[in-house]
């Protein structure tokens, strides 16, 4: 579960940068009027209220830095992976921006709106574990066939140890990424075919007290 707590803890460091873990907004329906200025225009503010965890004020809040980031009202990947690039300058964060930008672009239209932003946010942030798990489960299912191989693990393994770089202590070795995968797939795959299902996967860390844990850590944070 490494690859959720690196995706939330980024994510609140991109919130902090957007200027959203800041108060002092007021309440007003000016985020409503200007959405004529962004090319995209996200769904009602009603509407999201009712799609996700966050109250209207967070909602507004939460519009505001996005637009004042990203002007067009949808975020490409390649600013993605910029905004990655950011907070991990000494490895390479392009993989790993790939896999994620993935995981928010659930319509699969090379874009992240608004509304994706929103919609995985609050999953990440104020989601039952049931929805996390099955989150962080499209994440590692890169082809999107319902199951997890061993080689789309290691894929997502290797681009988190490759954005992290030189900031791990001690240095890693080369087949780490693999031995590590090799102990997580086993404990997964409880009937050794190979592959590891959603309720496999769910099963395993929901069983897992150090998984649990991590799965509340970030609830407050906005």
């Amino acid at each position: 579960m490494i690859a959720v707590l690196v995706v939330v803890v980024v994510f609140v460091k991109v919130l902090e940068q957007f200027g959203l873990l800041e108060a002092g907004y007021d309440d007003s329906v000016e985020d409503e009027l200007e959405l004529s200025a962004v090319r995209h225009r996200p769904e009602g503010l009603e509407q999201l209220e009712a799609q996700t965890r966050f109250s209207r004020k967070e909602l507004q809040i939460l519009y505001r830095g996005f637009k004042n980031e990203c002007p067009s009202g949808v975020v490409n990947e390649e600013t993605f992976k910029d905004i990655y690039a950011q907070f991990f300058p000494q490895g390479d964060a392009s993989t790993y921006a790939h896999f994620l930008f993935n995981a928010f672009d659930t319509d699969h239209n090379g874009s992240v709106s608004f509304e994706d932003f929103v919609m995985g946010l609050s999953i990440l942030l104020r989601g039952t574990v049931q929805e996390k798990l099955i989150w962080a489960f499209n994440l590692y299912d890169i082809n999107k066939d319902g199951y997890i191989t061993k080689e789309e693990m290691l894929d997502i393994m290797k681009a988190i140890y490759d954005m992290m770089g030189k900031c791990t202590y001690p240095v890693l070795k080369e087949e780490t990424p693999r031995q590590h995968v090799e102990v997580f797939f086993q404990k997964m795959d409880k009937n050794k075919d190979g592959v590891v299902t959603i309720d496999e996967f769910i099963d395993c860390c929901q069983n897992d007290e150090n998984i649990m844990r991590s799965m509340h850590l970030f609830e407050n944070v906005l």
